[in-house]
């Protein structure tokens, strides 16, 4: 059967998670600015989910945008080589001092999901450089998501998660259940100890796993992985690139447990959602087994934009945000709004949960039939939010106002409840 030949402006970009052939144009944005994204027809939208969770002092602040063009004026870019420059030395410098416990060795890459593939090299390269062989896989948990490449999809939930197409050429790691109580925690330990001989570290992503469906989980679950670890001296690594930098209300969702990781990734609202920026930070306990007098011991990776100066001048002028501006009580007042807006959601047809932490707000639904057609509704009422898997949720710029904010949730609420008549009549 012929197929009809695709828009000749839609040739040639190959978009993110998209059936190229079936899904609706994308949406062209002309300028952006504080919370709102203007299309090229006019419409301008609250962006409900911060671009991807990176635009946490909204778009184009002007602190930001002046730290990148002072920089793009002096050095845009160097290799770090055998060469250094002020914006990276100052940059990882910052992070060892914010960072929980003794993460003071920052590992400078360009995004979240290379940054966990280095942690997870961190780890292995760790037991080698003590002369200890076949430490080679990670436990990591049902829920979880962890990125895009071949090593990173294998430490990704197996069954629910995006990647299960890609299955039988990945890494085989060992996916576990959260230890959220005496049972699931008796089954880890017992686990770690019948495969102790092959386990590099154990990898999570915080208080909240996030592309996995936002799933939220206490700190004691956090605590009984750092008890577990500390007792076969096994790495513990958290994924923060999408809880860190305030989202849940403290810097780091390790703070907020009150449990400091071995290794920790950072990346997304790293340089506001301004260029693209990504570390590892690791322990001194991890960082001195590559301190060495053999070459052969050195951290082997090097990305060649690893600690660009421009990233690393934006990261720094948000960092600066953060200790000028008040965005951590910016992330409460959204909490408190969403703890009072939210409830009225879970009488809607087909939700079966409501929750929320700090800038995070989720409506959980039994499934997205027609998730096209909600998507499209959201841009009609003047919102940018992108349902997935089964889960509505907002994660808003942190200096969202009031009044759009209350705009952005009860538009949300209102569309749904619309959208939910049609598709969960008599649920």
């Amino acid at each position: 059967m012929k197929t009809s030949s695709p828009d000749p402006a839609r040739q040639h970009l190959w978009r993110p998670y998209t059936q190229m052939k079936t899904t609706p144009a994308a949406l062209p944005v002309v300028s952006a600015e504080g919370v709102r994204l203007r299309l090229a027809d006019g419409r301008e939208l609250i962006d409900g989910i911060s671009s991807w969770w990176t635009v946490c002092h909204g778009y184009r602040h002007p602190h930001i945008i002046e730290a990148v063009k002072d920089q793009l004026d002096r050095v845009p870019h160097v290799m770090l080589g055998g060469l250094t420059h002020d914006p990276a030395e100052r940059l990882a410098a910052r992070l060892a001092a914010l960072a929980p416990g003794d993460l003071n060795h920052v590992f400078f890459c360009e995004s979240g999901s290379v940054s966990v593939e280095i942690a997870m090299k961190m780890a292995i390269q760790y037991w080698i450089n003590q002369g200890i062989h076949g430490r080679t896989r990670f436990v990591a948990f049902r829920g979880g998501y962890h990125g895009d490449t071949i090593a990173t999809m294998s430490v990704c939930d197996p069954d629910e998660g995006m990647h299960s197409l890609f299955a039988g050429s990945l890494p085989r790691q060992i996916i576990a259940d959260l230890p959220v109580d005496a049972d699931s925690r008796a089954r880890f330990e017992a686990l770690l100890d019948a495969q102790a001989g092959e386990i590099a570290g154990v990898m999570t992503e915080p208080l909240v796993q996030g592309a996995g469906g936002m799933k939220f989980h206490t700190p004691e679950t956090l605590q009984a992985m750092r008890e577990a670890c500390d007792a076969r001296g096994l790495p513990l690594i958290f994924d923060e690139i999408m809880t860190g930098f305030g989202r849940l209300g403290t810097l780091f969702a390790a703070e907020k447990a009150g449990v400091t990781p071995d290794i920790m990734t950072v990346s997304k609202a790293l340089t506001g959602g301004t260029l693209p920026l990504a570390a590892a930070m690791a322990s001194k306990t991890i960082f001195n087994a590559f301190w060495s007098d053999e070459a052969s011991a050195a951290l082997m990776h090097g990305p060649t934009y690893m600690g660009n100066p421009a990233a690393c001048a934006a990261a720094n002028a948000s960092l600066d945000l953060f200790e000028r501006e008040p965005r951590l009580q910016q992330v409460a007042a959204i909490e408190r709004a969403f703890a009072r807006l939210l409830p009225p959601a879970r009488d809607i047809p087909g939700v079966v949960d409501v929750r929320w932490q700090g800038a995070i707000g989720v409506i959980e639904m039994s499934g997205l039939p027609a998730v096209e057609s909600l998507k499209a509704d959201f841009v009609e009422a003047g919102i940018w939010v992108r349902p997935f898997n089964n889960i509505i949720y907002l994660m808003p710029p942190f200096v969202i106002c009031d009044s759009d904010l209350e705009t952005l949730i009860n538009t949300c609420l209102a569309v749904t409840r619309r959208w939910a008549g049609q598709h969960f009549a008599g649920v």
